[in-house]
């Protein structure tokens, strides 16, 4: 039954579902002034989180999805910090007061780039505006082809207690068909490095579906990965969609998987992991049993934002940096994603707020719907808006449950086993704003 599903459903492009509504209904009728009037509202007395992204690598990946260039320039990178910088200026500005910080993440492109001097520098300017709580979660993604023993003392010495190392394959012939040669040794090195330094909270980032790869190169992988023993693992599905990237253009599409190859891959993926003593978290994390992620997957506490499964439940998220988004309680907010744009708008003493959303009722009610979906596997529409509300999505749900992919009883929609690959396609039943359009999003599976 399950081959059937796959070939049914698993080519079929809908959301990650990292936020709602997703970035795609993001539109320009949110701008500066909304956003500027948005965090003077926030309440001080409630602790936020920080997102900081960097666009920048020292190589651009041929996988790549994210908002990134290549810079090998330091002025170039140095220019950009100092922008960052001025740009938290002018948020802060906003503030009622002082916000209390719970979770500050650097992300990117490679966030290290800028130096550890120059993310102590942007760490000074937060600090005038954020009063960072005792137990404050600091993570930052590291490439491991730059971590050496010196810079992972900096990082403690910064402050940082979390660090996500960028991995994705560690076979050298697929290695080299997305543009990314880092040895395994190399990332050997670099957990060594960060563990000596006192950071035992590592996590590591994988990806299936890649140009080359296998059952058995996945499998090898895998194993090699949980050797190393980090805390918490993500391996996503790889999105092909050279029409919005260009330099995935650089990848043989001839190489690629197909949707059942995908399929098996992602559960050689999970199987593995599983037999190395982690616990399966939503439909593409792993972690300890005891890692918080877990207890907190385990306890119905756990979350889903921008940089995927989290058990960060604060419902403000503050993003610094070009194409950053900020989750306030009135909607999303996304900066500028072309740099030289966003540079300019700040120098002119502009936030650069480009796109954004504000939520309705509907919007937060669906919200929850999808997050307890991708989360938990179920959602109880009875106690939400009432299931008159939700006719047409139950609806729209029965082809689902005919293939055993949910089950719906007095109105609790709850994802089956074998129907949790496909936990995305029952969440966009419940999306008002999804459109058949595949180049907006990645494959199902």
């Amino acid at each position: 039954m399950t081959n059937n599903l796959v070939s049914r459903y698993g080519g079929l492009p809908v959301p990650r579902y990292t936020s709602y509504p997703t970035a795609a209904e993001f539109s320009p009728s949110v701008g500066p002034t909304d956003y500027g009037n948005w965090l003077s509202r926030i309440d001080a007395k409630e602790s936020v989180s920080v997102y900081l992204h960097v666009p920048f690598c020292r190589d651009l990946c041929h996988y790549c999805g994210c908002h990134t260039k290549m810079a090998r320039r330091d002025d170039v990178i140095a220019s950009y910090r100092e922008s960052l910088e001025a740009e938290i200026v002018l948020a802060g500005a906003q503030f009622p007061s002082q916000l209390k910080l719970a979770r500050l993440h650097w992300g990117g492109g490679t966030p290290s780039i800028v130096g550890a001097e120059g993310m102590a520098s942007i760490v000074d300017v937060l600090k005038r505006y954020f009063v960072f709580e005792p137990d404050c979660e600091h993570a930052v993604e590291l490439d491991p082809r730059y971590v050496d023993d010196a810079f992972a003392r900096k990082l403690v010495a910064l402050g940082v207690n979390r660090v996500s190392l960028g991995v994705q394959d560690l076979d050298p012939a697929v290695q080299v068909a997305i543009g990314r040669v880092q040895p395994q040794a190399v990332v050997e090195t670099a957990v060594n490095a960060l563990r000596a330094a006192g950071l035992e909270h590592i996590n590591f980032d994988l990806m299936y579906g890649l140009p080359l790869q296998t059952e058995e190169s996945v499998r090898r992988t895998c194993a090699a990965v949980a050797a190393l023993s980090p805390e918490r693992i993500a391996c996503y599905g790889y999105a092909h969609m050279p029409s919005r990237k260009r330099h995935q253009r650089l990848i043989d599409e001839e190489t690629l998987p197909d949707v059942a190859e995908r399929f098996r891959q992602s559960r050689v993926v999970a199987e593995t992991f599983l037999a190395h003593g982690y616990v399966s978290i939503g439909i593409d994390h792993f972690a300890r049993p005891d890692d918080p992620l877990a207890l907190a997957a385990k306890e119905g506490r756990l979350h889903r934002n921008f940089q995927g499964y989290t058990d960060d439940d604060r419902p403000i998220l503050i993003g610094f940096g070009a194409s950053a988004i900020s989750r306030l309680a009135n909607g999303f907010a996304q900066n500028v994603p072309d740099i030289s744009t966003y540079q300019r708008i700040v120098a002119e003493g502009i936030l650069p707020t480009a796109r954004g959303c504000r939520f309705t009722d509907r919007d937060r009610t669906r919200s929850e719907i999808i997050e307890q979906l991708m989360c938990n596997f179920r959602a109880d529409l009875a106690s939400l808006d009432g299931p008159e509300e939700f006719a047409d999505e139950l609806a729209f749900l029965r082809p689902l449950i005919v293939d055993g992919i949910v089950t719906v009883q007095d109105h609790r929609v709850t994802v089956t086993e074998q129907g949790k690959p496909f936990v995305r396609l029952v969440a966009a039943v419940f999306d008002q704003y999804r459109e058949e359009e595949p180049k907006r999003f990645s494959k199902a599976i």
